[in-house]
């Protein structure tokens, strides 16, 4: 009797253990999913759009709307590249490798890669300039890392964007990388 309560037991145990698991796996999926801006409904459709192993990067229309949000995020608008920063940092968003694909195979055509950071007018104008270098630098590491070459990477001086305290603050922390 005492081995049945036993295997009743683990029984019970293994399903909270799986249960547990697939609640923290389907809350990522759908966080992940968010995060970029694609609605939960879409979901599948976005992801079984990707190539296995990577990711979907949505391309949409509205980039003030993605941008208003703290969190970091990257775009593709015709052709350019869009890292949007969290406020004070530095770290690329997700999607971050899927998004310069076709920037990379430009580079590898023998294209020159140009990174231009901007910053919004709030606060310390030397510390934005400063935190725009380091996130244009973040994108340069990010190219390098995938196969272009650092004499094909222009980085151009910080531009400063002012801001009206309606989303052009966020649209202000970006990285745009484009082919020349």
């Amino acid at each position: 009797m005492v081995s049945q309560d036993d295997d009743s037991a683990q029984r019970v145990a293994l399903f909270l253990v799986f249960g547990l698991i697939a609640i923290i796996v389907a809350s990522v999926l759908v966080f992940g999913v968010r995060h970029r801006g694609v609605p939960a409904a879409a979901a599948p459709a976005a992801q079984t759009a990707a190539a296995p192993g990577m990711a979907a990067v949505p391309a949409t229309s509205s980039s003030a709307a993605q941008a208003a949000s703290d969190a970091a995020s990257v775009k593709v608008e015709q052709g350019i590249v869009k890292f949007y920063f969290a406020s004070g940092k530095a770290d690329l968003a997700l999607g971050a490798s899927e998004a310069l694909l076709d920037v990379v195979k430009g580079a590898q055509a023998g294209r020159k890669v140009a990174v231009s950071g901007f910053h919004d007018a709030t606060g310390n104008a030397e510390q934005n300039a400063e935190l725009a270098k380091q996130r244009a630098l973040a994108v340069r590491n990010a190219l390098t890392a995938a196969g272009v070459p650092e004499s094909q990477i222009e980085l151009k001086k910080p531009e400063q964007i002012a801001g009206n305290n309606t989303g052009s603050d966020a649209e202000a922390r970006r990285v745009e990388i484009s082919l020349e």
